[in-house]
């Protein structure tokens, strides 16, 4: 076995465009950078608002291991049963939701080498919905994860940056990865922190890049304009995948290197 171990964090999949653009990319990914674990937010796979389970397995199928989400996890009715029916699957639902919400915010797995990880999905709560503290969640659930464990990745999809930051380092040493999602805007502030955390404040988004952060540009700016709701689809145009690869010590839990990457 690797005394590291490759991590590729593909940033919110919006849409068909991001979809699309994960399989094509994915084959040179791996060639290029030899991942060992891949994972994606995937929350807005289905037209841009939610994901469906026929997605899910699709996205899965690719080889991805585990998908998280965030509060457009809801967006599509089909997906609660699926989330009640894979108590143990590799979808996940921010875990700070309350108890009686189906589905589950941790996955403990294996990579086909054998390596043990854990990827924990917790959700913001300035500008966003009033749920359960991501902090004592984030306590809670790491609790669970057994020591040998080392290797546990956070997924924080949060609206604030200020609150992504303050996980970032509330957790550093405590986890190899803290990436926040759900903005849709890349930021360049990757960095692995001094107990060993490598961090950033959004993977960005996997889709349309001409657009309003994916969706179609001109309903937007009408309903900025006259304030009347419309409908919004998913944008067609400048298709990006935007992820990060981190490389971490799966004996020590801490992440050796964070890089961003874009695919066009």
């Amino acid at each position: 076995m690797s005394n590291t171990i490759r991590i590729l964090f593909i940033g919110d999949i919006c849409g068909q465009p991001g979809r699309r653009i994960v399989k094509e990319s994915l084959p040179g990914l791996r060639e290029e950078y030899s991942p060992e674990l891949i994972l994606a937010n995937g929350e807005n796979a289905a037209g841009g608002f939610g994901i469906t389970p026929p997605l899910v397995e699709e996205l899965l199928d690719l080889g991805i291991a585990v998908l998280t989400s965030g509060n457009h996890i809801w967006d599509k009715k089909e997906i609660f049963p699926y989330l009640a029916d894979h108590a143990d699957g590799r979808l996940l639902r921010p875990a700070n939701y309350p108890g009686d919400a189906p589905g589950h915010g941790l996955y403990l797995g294996k990579t086909r080498a054998g390596l043990a990880y854990a990827v924990l999905n917790l959700q913001g709560r300035v500008f966003m919905p009033a749920i359960d503290c991501p902090f004592r969640t984030a306590d809670a659930l790491l609790e669970k994860i057994p020591p040998p464990v080392r290797i546990r990745i956070v997924d924080i999809h949060a609206e604030a940056t200020s609150e992504k930051r303050a996980m970032g380092w509330y957790l550093d040493g405590r986890a190899p990865a803290v990436v926040g999602t759900h903005t849709h805007v890349p930021t360049a502030d990757e960095t692995v922190q001094p107990d060993g955390t490598a961090y950033i404040t959004d993977l960005g988004m996997t889709g349309p890049y001409d657009s309003v952060i994916g969706i179609d540009k001109r309903p937007v700016i009408q309903k900025f304009l006259n304030q009347i709701p419309a409908r919004f689809e998913v944008a067609k145009g400048d298709v990006r995948l935007s992820a990060v690869l981190i490389e971490a010590d799966p004996e020590t839990g801490r992440a050796l290197s964070i890089q961003r990457i874009l695919r066009l």
